[in-house]
């Protein structure tokens, strides 16, 4: 409950601020897609891990090139030692599933100039970095072990003002951890080598996602004749 109160408030606490701001800089979306992870028992990526997930997100638009953007997100991801060749995850045969929250800031450099305008070809690919912090829950969890702690999100996407005020965009984030158990498997959780996981290496997990935004408009009305 408290985990859920925070991410509110976090959100909430943006949506406010956007009335002190001005017109046309002010977008609101959500995202669907699919968390994937990569750590000690899936060490590449791979698309088995994937599971269900999605975000809402706040943009306020600096500029035609910058853009500041609030996120929550919720969603999960899973792993399992059987897909690997490897002959010695084979016979470790670990596997889990771990739901994740988290929220972020971050901001987003667009590499066309990108402004909201009507009756015109809008799209920009653009690039993102910022900071974040989550909370995951792992399936099973065998030891105690901090649950939470900040990530460090990156990435690339592309969007495209479909029908203004409507946006569409695609987008696929990288967020690098300071934890090694994500998985359920930390360097320190067993004495047995076969349960140990890699010490020199942090779990890490993306999401790839679908968007749509909406953007807020002011109609200007002209000063009448004098």
């Amino acid at each position: 409950m408290l985990n859920r109160l925070l991410f509110s408030g976090f959100f909430t606490g943006f949506l406010l601020l956007s009335g002190l701001a001005q017109a046309q800089k002010i977008e609101i979306g959500a995202a669907a897609g699919a968390l994937a992870y990569k750590g000690d028992i899936v060490p590449a990526f791979h698309p088995n891990t994937m599971r269900l997930g999605g975000s809402l997100f706040f943009r306020y638009n600096l500029s035609p090139a910058v853009t500041f953007r609030a996120e929550v997100m919720r969603g999960s991801f899973s792993g399992n030692d059987s897909y690997s060749k490897d002959p010695f995850q084979q016979v470790r045969n670990r596997s889990f599933q771990t739901s994740l929250s988290e929220a972020n800031l971050t901001t987003e450099f667009n590499f066309l100039n990108y402004q909201n305008r009507r009756f015109a070809l809008n799209w920009t690919p653009y690039v993102f970095a910022g900071i974040g912090y989550a909370r995951f829950t792992p399936t099973p969890k065998t030891a105690d072990y901090a649950t939470a702690g900040w990530v460090i999100p990156y990435g690339v996407g592309v969007k495209y003002q479909v029908n203004r005020p409507w946006s569409i965009g695609l987008e696929f984030g990288t967020r690098r951890t300071f934890s090694d158990n994500l998985d359920d498997l930390g360097e320190t959780l067993s004495v047995l080598k076969l349960e140990q996981g890699d010490p020199t290496t942090r779990d890490t997990y993306y999401f790839l996602g679908f968007s749509i935004s909406y953007t807020f408009y002011r109609i200007v009305c002209p000063e009448p004749l004098r």
